[in-house]
């Protein structure tokens, strides 16, 4: 049983759902990860909406994270109509009704989280209801406590160097403040703090000489490459992926990434369900280093 997946820009293909309970024009969506993959816990995928497109109001039996590629786009929510641009994220809760209206002049693109994923026998776990009222849109504002379920994203944010108030003050908790570790930035995005419960969602930064050794988790997760080249390996298959690429590994595949450029290399990362406190890195190291100790003894 394979346990990884690994999609290539060059053969991604959007189709408008058709088996979805809700209506929509203008809407198409690349399938990233799904249950034919064995995915238990993660649905990945990447949307397109037209400008005069639509994604009629429904709810999900699942979490809903999601994050705006290129493009404006209006989500409608109960509590209001917002008008999201390139960089926005956000958590859409599992039940709460939601629809999509395009906005302007160009497609817009948001890659998607769905945690768990979503199961065609029980019709994709999605229900439509009733239409939301369809306000004038607002900018999101992520100090606005109002508005804590969004954030936004600059590429400025990896780069230790130019941290500041002003660049924080866009992220809305201090959990998303910048990690930095061995040629390896993080920037949390959607977590509990934004009121996840199943699933995170984060940017993830390799320097030059940025490594991560194999290693394996007890949850999933989902990469896909915004920026330069990285080398992955999924249980000993390596693969060269590039922007616009896309893999997942599934609990138990044992990974580990290296960049492959000159430059640096970036990806939108995601975990489902969400990490336990306590050992959510298994790494093949920290065994062999052990084994190696046990067979010097007499």
């Amino acid at each position: 049983m394979t346990h990884f997946a690994v999609r290539r820009a060059a053969d991604a293909t959007f189709v408008a759902p058709t088996q979805l309970p809700y209506s929509s024009s203008g809407f198409r969506r690349r399938t990233v990860v799904d249950e034919a993959d064995g995915a238990v816990h993660s649905g990945f995928g990447i949307c397109e909406l037209a400008p005069d497109g639509a994604i009629g109001a429904h709810v999900n039996a699942y979490e809903e994270s999601f994050h705006v590629l290129s493009g404006t786009v209006i989500l409608d929510v109960p509590e209001g109509s917002y008008l999201l641009e390139e960089g926005d994220y956000g958590l859409l809760p599992t039940g709460v009704p939601h629809a999509w209206r395009g906005a302007g002049d160009t497609v817009a693109r948001w890659a998607d989280m769905l945690a768990p994923v979503p199961r065609a026998r029980y019709g994709y776990d999605t229900q439509a209801v009733p239409a939301l009222p369809a306000r004038e849109p607002v900018r999101i504002d992520v100090r606005d406590p109002r508005t804590r379920s969004f954030g936004h994203f600059e590429a400025a944010q990896m780069d230790p160097g130019k941290q500041s108030q002003d660049l924080l003050a866009v992220s809305a908790s201090m959990r998303t403040a910048l990690l930095v570790y061995s040629g390896i930035t993080v920037k949390m995005m959607v977590d509990s703090d934004l009121g996840a419960v199943a699933s995170t969602m984060f940017m993830v930064q390799y320097a030059p000489d940025g490594v991560a050794g194999s290693h394996d988790h007890p949850f999933e997760e989902t990469y896909l490459i915004v920026e330069g080249t990285v080398d992955a390996t999924f249980d000993g298959e390596r693969h060269r992926l590039g922007v616009g690429d896309a893999a997942w590994a599934g609990a138990g595949c044992v990974h580990s990434f290296a960049n492959a450029g000159t430059g640096p290399v970036r990806w939108l990362e995601t975990q489902a369900p969400q990490p336990p406190s306590r050992h959510s890195y298994r790494f093949t190291r920290d065994w062999d280093y052990l084994r190696e100790t046990l067979g010097e003894k007499p």
